[in-house]
């Protein structure tokens, strides 16, 4: 053999050495050093399933619970695992149609082939028990523990809301979660929806050929426990929300409290209501659209922070503290009333008096005197054009908390109507002036707020110029765990001695004027009456008030639809929502059965007259 055959010889040799060895090592490294292919060819006999942290509960200010949870069974599906099964059985099994199967099953396929998806929600423990012993019969399917809110006492479901299914676009904006998982919809649910979820854990098992759990996946280690969400205390005092109402059955209208001392709301009533119970297992969706269709009652809508009514003379306390930090008025002056405002040819009627200071003038909510006051304000010389007037008096209102949200854990909530410059600039083509808007000056007109933004003024009263936001939650985690988002004292940008001569009348209103059925035996009250006027019926009963005067604890304010005036059935509720606050116990009982009864003794007398 010449020397070029045997070259050639030996580089075949030790090609085919080198080709030969590098497949011994991969071979080696495969089946020895690699255990992504024995893993993978594990994971066809493992099951990854989700563990769903329980829910934070929810607590009111005494502890008493509120929101918990219970146990529930949902039917999950992977849809790659899934091979030919009896469909009519399974459909039998869990109460569906074989058309809804199909398209959960269509879905399912399309949101992952690989994830779990839910195909029967919040199943009972019977049907479970039932379920569990053909789950042999349905390759690809299996049942995944769910827990569902319940509340013990059927109250506050506008504030403490409900949860629901993620929709896509959650689930594309967030990876936590997987489809037909829960998220808050509303209320405090929805606010603290990070803090109440938790966190997920997994939980890996052996599965037999016959879809049975045959136990752990390497003894449990790769498991990852889940963490429970965290506990909230709500700022809710509950024995208050529930007495609250029970006073507004049969009614439409608003409750809300406040601590003023904190921000903290005490009770926030929005009625008519609903048991939250209604929106949990799986009739939630018929509950749901039965509540959404009674556009009698509207049960779903939040008057307390969506409802933008006319404040009616409660407004006038505002209108009062702007004209006096404007330099317009002062405790002592006097305006002359003759039984109303005249302006332009029209006459804005006020009960017959010759006139009042400022005192008495919140004390008889003189209409006349507190238009005047308005006029001055935003047609005082010292400013260049009523816009700039308007518009110094807009920032003071602003700064009282109307015409803008405060931005808290209260979701959904109204900004209320406060119109700018240019809204009226165009609504009387640049040529106004104080007379054009002079209804705002009693709570009337263009302006309009919310229950929760009056109650706020109240609470700014009652502070002598400043407040903290209101909001629904009190500790996070542990009672001992404040919570610190709304700590920052907000200043309403009234000078302190100004909210003395408002007070007084205030005072004057519960002692001798039109608030006196909201007295409550021992106790100085603050408050003020409105009706406020309804062009879609008959006028809307308004009351506010503080108490006690000089260490407030409580500032409510009161609006009940088609009540009539202020000081009959407003104030009732008012006096009674003091008193159980603050003793703990109604002892008014024939005012209790008065506000019980309004409407059937209010209809007869609209009747007769």
């Amino acid at each position: 053999m010449n020397p070029l055959s045997q070259q050639r010889k030996i580089i075949i040799i030790g090609s085919m050495l080198l080709i030969a060895l590098a497949c011994v090592l991969k071979l080696f490294s495969l089946q020895v050093v690699d255990n992504r292919y024995k893993e993978a060819a594990e994971r066809n006999a493992i099951r990854e399933v989700t563990i769903t942290p329980p829910r934070g509960l929810i607590y009111d200010r005494n502890d008493s619970l509120l929101v918990y949870n219970e146990a529930a069974y949902d039917l999950m599906v992977i849809p790659k695992n899934v091979k030919p099964f009896d469909t009519m059985d399974l459909c039998q099994s869990i109460d569906i149609t074989k058309e809804e199967l199909c398209q959960k099953l269509e879905k399912a396929r399309t949101y992952s082939p690989l994830l779990p998806s839910i195909i029967k929600q919040q199943m009972k423990k019977e049907d479970y028990g039932v379920l569990q012993e053909k789950m042999h019969k349905f390759p690809g399917f299996f049942v995944q523990n769910r827990i569902l809110r319940s509340y013990p006492v059927p109250i506050a479901a506008h504030i403490l809301g409900y949860i629901g299914e993620v929709t896509d676009q959650q689930l594309t904006s967030d990876n936590y979660y997987q489809l037909g998982d829960y998220i808050g919809i509303s209320g405090i649910e929805k606010s603290y929806e990070e803090e109440l979820r938790g966190k997920k854990g997994k939980r890996m098992v052996l599965v037999d050929v016959n879809n049975r759990e045959q136990g752990p996946y390497k003894d449990g280690k790769a498991d990852v426990a889940a963490v429970a969400g965290q506990n909230l205390w709500s700022t809710l005092d509950l024995k208050l929300q529930e007495y609250g109402e029970k006073l507004l059955q049969g009614k439409k209208g608003s409750i809300v409290a406040i601590e003023p001392a904190t921000g903290e709301i005490l009770c926030i009533v929005s009625m008519p209501s609903y048991d939250p119970n209604l929106l949990v297992g799986k009739d939630r969706g018929k509950n749901y659209a039965a509540l959404n269709q009674d556009l009698d009652n509207t049960p779903l809508f939040n008057r307390a922070l969506k409802a933008c009514y006319p404040p009616g003379s409660t407004f006038k306390l505002a209108n009062g503290l702007i004209a006096q930090q404007e330099g317009v008025i002062n405790r002592y002056t006097y305006y002359s009333c003759g039984g109303g405002y005249s302006y332009g040819g029209h006459r804005l009627k006020c009960h017959s008096h010759a006139g009042s200071d400022l005192v008495d003038a919140v004390r008889c909510s003189c209409n006349a005197y507190f238009c005047r006051a308005f006029y001055n304000t935003i047609s005082n010389n010292k400013f260049h054009s009523i816009q700039e007037g308007y518009q110094t008096w807009k920032d003071h209102i602003n700064k009282l908390g109307f015409g803008q949200k405060f931005n808290t854990d209260l979701p959904y909530e109204s900004k209320g109507i406060i119109p700018s410059v240019e809204y009226f600039d165009k609504r009387y083509n640049g040529h106004w002036n104080g007379n054009s808007v002079i209804s705002m000056a009693i709570g009337q007109g263009e302006v309009g707020s919310t229950p929760l933004q009056m109650a706020n003024l109240v609470a700014i009263i009652a502070n002598r110029g400043f407040y903290y936001k209101p909001h629904v939650v009190k500790a996070i985690g542990s009672k001992n765990n404040p919570n610190m988002r709304y700590s920052e004292r907000m200043e309403s940008g009234i000078d302190r001695p100004y909210f003395d001569p408002i007070i007084d009348g205030m005072k004057l209103v519960i002692s001798s004027g039109t608030g006196r059925l909201a007295q409550v035996e021992g106790v100085e009250m603050a408050g003020k009456t409105g009706t406020a006027q309804n062009p879609h019926g008959a006028d809307h009963s308004v009351f506010a008030c503080f108490a006690p005067v000089d260490q407030p604890k409580i500032a409510i304010f009161v609006l009940v639809e088609n009540g009539g005036w202020g000081g009959v059935l407003a104030a009732r509720i008012a006096s009674l929502m003091t008193e159980m606050y603050l003793f703990r116990e109604v002892k008014q009982t024939e005012k209790e059965e008065a506000v019980l009864n309004h409407y059937i003794t209010y209809a007869k007398a609209r009747h007769a007259n």
